[in-house]
């Protein structure tokens, strides 16, 4: 019984890690994601 519940748990990992980078990559978050990097790079001209 116990080896079933570790690999239950590991499949559980799995699954929820590739959730995170299914969300994380998803087209709809992908521009939000990118304007950061882009907005870092922009030069503050206010003065």
């Amino acid at each position: 019984m116990m080896p079933m519940a570790y690999f239950l748990f590991g499949l559980a990992l799995v699954v929820l890690f590739a959730a995170i980078i299914a969300y994380y990559y998803s087209g709809k978050r992908s521009k939000s994601v990118e304007e950061a990097k882009y907005r870092m790079l922009d030069d503050d001209h206010d003065s």
